[in-house]
């Protein structure tokens, strides 16, 4: 039996339509939380490995990327920071990934001590929807300690703020989400 091995990342603003189509498949499905969030450039990320490109064209609304998952921090999770990452003007994609994959990953892990569950989804290869470099799933066990406990300490805001901006355009990178993934199971909990 063969499996399929690519993972497609899709963005999209119908999220009953993301979590139809990566249930069957064993995705994920990381929806906004907030209602009324018309101002945010997506609603759901949906995660699925699958070869069937032209079906996630159809519920790719936003966006449809080819994408590597990078498990920094495997664990458990309730809610989702989603953020988007575009790389630095002054980067190209591969340096600002290198960064974001070996600079900012250890970075975060100490800045983000309540964070439970990281992944990094770099893109690989954009198949519709805005350029994105990738997408980081920040996990902690309530939208309190998303909210209130994001850092460490004090210091820690301005240490990660800093390492962020010299590797990603912050003013083109779209808004943070705030999810739950309707899917959990055991690539995402």
């Amino acid at each position: 039996m063969t499996l399929p091995t690519l993972e497609f990342a899709i963005l999209t603003n119908d999220s009953e339509r993301a979590v139809e189509f990566a249930k069957p498949l064993g995705g994920q499905a990381y929806v906004e939380t907030r209602s009324g969030r018309d101002d945010l450039p997506f609603q759901a990320l949906a995660t699925v490995v699958s070869d069937d490109l032209e079906e996630a064209k159809h519920v790719a609304d936003v966006g449809l990327y080819i994408v590597c998952r990078r498990i920094i921090k495997p664990g458990a999770a309730r809610v989702f920071g989603l953020f988007g990452l575009v790389h630095h003007p002054d980067k190209t994609h591969a340096e600002a990934d290198a960064h974001w994959r070996d600079v900012h990953a250890p970075l975060a892990l100490e800045h983000h001590a309540h964070m439970t569950h990281y992944i990094q989804l770099s893109v690989v290869q954009t198949i519709s929807g805005m350029p994105i470099d990738g997408f980081a799933l920040c996990g902690f066990d309530s939208t309190t300690d998303l909210r209130e406990r994001f850092y460490t300490a004090p210091p820690s805001r301005a240490i990660i703020i800093s390492d962020v901006q010299t590797f990603a355009d912050t003013n083109k990178s779209p808004r943070r989400l705030i999810a739950v993934n309707r899917l959990a199971g055991p690539q995402d909990p």
